[in-house]
Order: C-alpha cells, then sequence, then structure tokens
C-alpha cells in the first residue's frame, strides 16, 4: 500500500528520478475520467498520452486508474494524492505567475468560436474595438461545435465561444453580452396570435433534427406551429419568404437588423410573449488567472457593456 509521507527536508535524489510534467497528465486523466480526453485538453497524442501514464505508474508503483466500461476510475492511491498533487502545482502555478507581466502589443490573435447568426451581430465591433486599441492581432472566427466547447476552451485550440445562454458544465464560465428577442416577418400586414398558428412557418437551425427554440418556448406555453420549411440560415427564410406570402418566420430582432430585407417584408411584434434570448461569452475557468486572457476578456466585455 502507497502512502504519502510528510518531511521537513527534501529529499534532492527524487527529483531526479521524477518528471513533473506528468502530473498535470494524472490530474486531467483524474477529471475527465477518459486518456483520449486528457490528450486533447493537454494538446498531445493519445499514445504520448498513454506512455506518460505508464511512467508515472512505475514511479508511483500504483496502477493509478483502472478502466470501467468507457472510463479511466482512480485506484485508492489515487484518489489519496490528487487534491495533494492538485494544490502543489497550484503552488508552483503562482509563484511562476508572480513574475509574469503582460503587454498587450505582445497579442497575435484572437479565436472565437461562434454560431454564424451570431457572428455579425459580435465581430465587426470586436474588431472595430481592438483596430482603435492599435493593436495588430489575427481575428479567427470559426464555427461553433457545441459537443467539443468543453475541449476545445480547455486545449486553448479557442480563446471563447460566444453562444446562446446554456450550461457546458462547472468548469466553463460565462457572462451575458447581448439580450435580443423574437420577431415575425411575413408579407401580412397584421400579426395576431390567431394568424400566427394558421400561418406557414419557416424554421432555422443548423441542426438536423429537434425543436427550435421558439417552440420549446411556444410548448411551454402549450402552443404549436406548422413548420413547412427548415433551413440553415435566416437569409435563406427571408427569400423563400417572398415566394409565400402567407408565410411566417421567427427570428431574433438584432440578427435581422445585419440582413437585407425586401420592401414587401413587414416585421411584427411576436403575438406570444416569449423570454429574451441572452447572448454570452464562455471560458474555461482554468484561466481566470491567465493575464492574456484576462486582457481580451475584458476588452470584449468593454465592447458589449
Amino acid at each position: 500500500m502507497n502512502n504519502i509521507h510528510s518531511k521537513n527536508t527534501l529529499d534532492m535524489a527524487i527529483f531526479h528520478q521524477m518528471d513533473i510534467n506528468l502530473y498535470p497528465l494524472f490530474l486531467t486523466i483524474y477529471e475527465q475520467k477518459s486518456i483520449s480526453k486528457a490528450a486533447q485538453i493537454l494538446c498531445i497524442t493519445q499514445s504520448a498520452a498513454s506512455h506518460a501514464l505508464q511512467r508515472l505508474r512505475q514511479h508511483l508503483q500504483d496502477d493509478l486508474f483502472v478502466r470501467a466500461g468507457n472510463k479511466m476510475l482512480p485506484t485508492p492511491f489515487a484518489e489519496q494524492i490528487y487534491l495533494p498533487v492538485k494544490n502543489a502545482l497550484f503552488v508552483i502555478q503562482n509563484i511562476s505567475k508572480q513574475t509574469q507581466s503582460f503587454d498587450p502589443s505582445m497579442l497575435n490573435t484572437l479565436k472565437i468560436a461562434v454560431h454564424d447568426e451570431i457572428e455579425p451581430i459580435i465581430f465587426p465591433q470586436l474588431v472595430q474595438h481592438f483596430q482603435q486599441q492599435q493593436l495588430d492581432i489575427q481575428f479567427f472566427s470559426s464555427k461553433l461545435d457545441r459537443k467539443n466547447v468543453v475541449a476545445d476552451l480547455a486545449s486553448q485550440q479557442i480563446d471563447f465561444v460566444i453562444d446562446l445562454e446554456q450550461n457546458y458544465g462547472e468548469r466553463i464560465l460565462y457572462h451575458p453580452l447581448v439580450q435580443d428577442q423574437f420577431v415575425i416577418c411575413t408579407q401580412q400586414t397584421i400579426m395576431n396570435s390567431d394568424l400566427y398558428f394558421q400561418a406557414p412557418h419557416i424554421g432555422v437551425s443548423s441542426r438536423r433534427t429537434g425543436l427550435l427554440l421558439e417552440d420549446i418556448y411556444l410548448n411551454k406555453k402549450q402552443f404549436s406551429r406548422q413548420i413547412f420549411m427548415r433551413c440553415q440560415h435566416y437569409s435563406t427564410a427571408l427569400q423563400v419568404l417572398l415566394q409565400y406570402p402567407e408565410a411566417v418566420l421567427t427570428i431574433p430582432r438584432q440578427i435581422l437588423s445585419h440582413l437585407n430585407i425586401d420592401l414587401s417584408i413587414y416585421i411584427h411584434e411576436h403575438p406570444i410573449e416569449l423570454p429574451f434570448l441572452n447572448m454570452g461569452m464562455y471560458w474555461n475557468k482554468d484561466l481566470n488567472e491567465n493575464l492574456r486572457h484576462n486582457y481580451l476578456k475584458n476588452e470584449i466585455f468593454k465592447i458589449f457593456t
């Protein structure tokens, strides 16, 4: 049985035999319960992660993790050392940060994953703001992949995610940026709840299946509507709307403000009281003390407050 011993003096010989870089891998496997996810977060191959884990097992003389189905579960010894290892790494990290400084002119890139319908609301203001700071930054907007948000933020493949408010888990923090609400586009000159639910509807979603957000809200109020077409972009829906005088498109107001609207299209308030749409920024909470990250985060907050 392995034990953790407390000594008042350092045994320097032990440090010649160990690789401190193995311990972040230990923490990540422990928290993710997966070697492949840990490898992705640490930006190494799964093979490299497996070999590193084997080295740590040999050094500590314990299996550390055992496979149970598709999960890697900690041994009793791994449970015992998890918090001491995490606390020790935090101490080392904080010592390193004391000597760090950050100059905004050092910024090279800003990488944000955003839904393509939200991009026009966010990116023009974002680029303009940083250009006014006279910073030479390359901006990268990538398509939002909600399934990989946690891993992409943890591995710093992206700096931030901008999306509708939702729960990405306890390791991902959120700050609201923009509030929006649904309105209606149609060739009909008047609109009320009866006309709304009698009309054929165009739905917009990048997902193949599943309820649209507005339908989730409507269903909660015991309403349903007939969608005759489902497409991926609001710009497409507005073009189709011109061909169907009775059709209705439900669309967030701010997204609509960035699209071309034909003169034959009328904009109406939604006849049903629906919740506001909250769009905001997400980031990995482990970066809360990262100076570069904090600078970018606070500058983006300034744009939308």
